[in-house]
């Protein structure tokens, strides 16, 4: 009977606090057992006096997307130095390279025939712009040629006119709006025939005897009056915009939609004609930077925690989850650990790195330029993949990083904590985002890996991505996160090993090596 009146008790008291957990309207309540007051006051400040909406306003509405070398760029590590030091973090702005420097201007693209239509879209990064003027000229499509000796005889011919040179897709609807309503057989044709003709235009591609970086230079040559592309991201109205080729005339990407119109009408003798007016501006030679700030060390300064995020951005929306999402994550972690967590035992930094998507320029740069930091490093925490909760974190091949990153993350609310699957050893970073950077320097980071939002498909490096596209609970459950993940790195006794994990064996059985530090392009878009 007693043994039932216990079992009794226990169950009763298991049913109670799960009821007083389900009740609680608290999101990120921690388990009684693993209480911190410093871990309390983190989640205390960032759920009742979250800055994310005023800086993300500020960020991606007010200066906007951060090309490399424009002059948004600048304006943003400014910004962010003055926001630091308005928190009284020590910050600064720190030099790395230079960079061709462009400012994007309005881009007008219109078709005045055979009827007057206003198209969407807009010139490529770096693109030229045209002189003040409005250039009007005749549509025509990247002939289907023999051979590149054909092609050599065509090109005169695209003198003064804008050549597509982009695949007509056949549907501007993405693959999961068919599945949901299409017949499985229809479905099924419109991918072989989608199929058939990504081929066919693959191999038009390769018989100009030209590559994708090349073609363009060979039509402005031949005295092209611009280039048009339409690089669709398979999602309703998203376009990925990257860089120019073209040195004199203007390179423009439309949207699906409009590009098909185009080619339709060229395709079938109805001669399109267009009026592009693009007011980019070149700027110069632009120097390049990074934003660093630190919260001093008391015990162990010459230890470093650093929080990870690249600044820069394509420009074709406003870089707001690539990577306005992470450099909110760790400008919030930040604020929050200068005033909950004032004294940290080891040194926190926090990096904003440039020019990350022309090849992690400015974290290669500043693992070359800061050996002294490296080498000391207890852990990096680096955000970049979207707006979304993070749930996947890997060992990045350091063989005991089981061990100190399952105990920080025990100190982590459950509700963000339980969602994040952990792989260890895992294997090493070798590109992707700014923590390969140190990574291939044998320093301990790692990715904070956030969920998927459609990323891929309607935010990376496309013309969607403002920050109406931002989940702001999601961003702030990953700030909670990655003060959380700073302050045990910080607190912890013990200095983190780098002891490599032997990676698996490649195709000739030999084991995989470990990644080795690149330089970074220090002097870009100039040659």
């Amino acid at each position: 009977m007693k043994k039932i009146y216990l079992l009794l008790t226990l169950c009763l008291s298991t049913q109670t606090t799960a009821f007083v957990f389900a009740q609680s309207k608290d999101p990120v309540r921690t388990d009684p057992v693993r209480r911190d007051p410093v871990v309390e006051n983190i989640v205390k400040e960032a759920t009742e006096n979250s800055q994310l909406e005023k800086l993300a306003h500020e960020l991606m509405d007010v200066i906007g997307p951060r090309l490399v070398g424009s002059p948004q760029m600048q304006q943003a590590h400014d910004w962010a130095v003055a926001k630091y030091k308005g928190w009284n973090i020590t910050a600064k702005n720190e030099k790395w390279g230079e960079w061709r420097g462009w400012e994007r201007g309005v881009s007008h693209i219109d078709m005045v025939a055979p009827r007057v239509k206003s198209l969407e879209g807009m010139q490529l990064a770096w693109s030229p712009g045209t002189n003040g003027k409005t250039v009007t000229a005749d549509v025509v499509i990247l002939p289907d040629v023999a051979d590149s000796v054909a092609f050599q005889k065509w090109l005169p011919s695209a003198k003064g006119k804008f050549v597509l040179i982009s695949m007509n897709q056949p549907t501007g609807r993405p693959d999961y709006n068919w599945q949901e309503f299409a017949t499985k057989e229809s479905f099924e044709k419109m991918k072989k025939d989608r199929d058939v003709q990504t081929d066919a235009w693959a191999n038009r591609l390769k018989k100009t005897g030209y590559t994708a970086r090349a073609l363009p230079l060979a039509l402005e040559k031949a005295g092209a009056a611009g280039v048009v592309m339409s690089y669709w991201s398979k999602g309703f109205g998203a376009n990925k915009i990257f860089g120019a080729y073209t040195k004199t005339i203007p390179t423009v990407d439309i949207s699906l939609e409009d590009y098909g119109l185009l080619y339709r009408l060229a395709e079938s003798g109805h001669t399109p004609k267009i009026s592009v007016r693009g007011d980019a501006k070149e700027t110069g030679v632009s120097q390049t930077f990074n934003t660093v700030g630190e919260i001093k060390g008391t015990e162990k300064p010459n230890e470093y925690v650093i929080l990870s995020a690249h600044f820069d951005s394509w420009d074709g929306g406003s870089g707001a989850t690539d990577n306005g999402t992470g450099t909110l994550v760790m400008m919030e972690a930040m604020r929050i650990l200068k005033k909950v967590y004032p004294n940290p035992k080891r040194t926190i930094l926090v990096g904003h790195w440039g020019s990350e998507e022309q090849g992690l320029n400015g974290s290669r740069a500043f693992v070359e330029d800061h050996p002294e930091i490296v080498q000391n490093i207890q852990a990096v925490f680096n955000q970049d993949n979207g707006t979304g909760r993070v749930v996947n974190m890997s060992g990045q091949g350091f063989l005991n990083s089981y061990e100190y990153l399952t105990r920080w993350l025990s100190k982590v609310p459950d509700p963000i904590r339980t969602p994040i699957q952990t792989s260890f050893p895992g294997a090493p970073g070798t590109g992707g985002s700014d923590f390969a950077s140190f990574v291939a320097a044998g320093a301990p980071a790692f990715s904070l890996s956030s969920l998927n939002w459609s990323y891929g498909t309607y935010t990376w490096h496309t013309n969607r991505d403002t920050y109406d596209k931002i989940v702001f609970d999601d961003v702030r459950s990953n700030a909670i996160l990655a003060a959380i993940l700073a302050y045990q790195a910080s607190e912890d006794p013990a200095k983190t090993s780098r002891d490599k994990s032997v990676l698996p064996l490649d195709a000739k059985g030999v084991p995989g090596a470990w990644p080795e530090p690149r330089k970074p392009t220090r002097r870009g878009g100039l040659d």
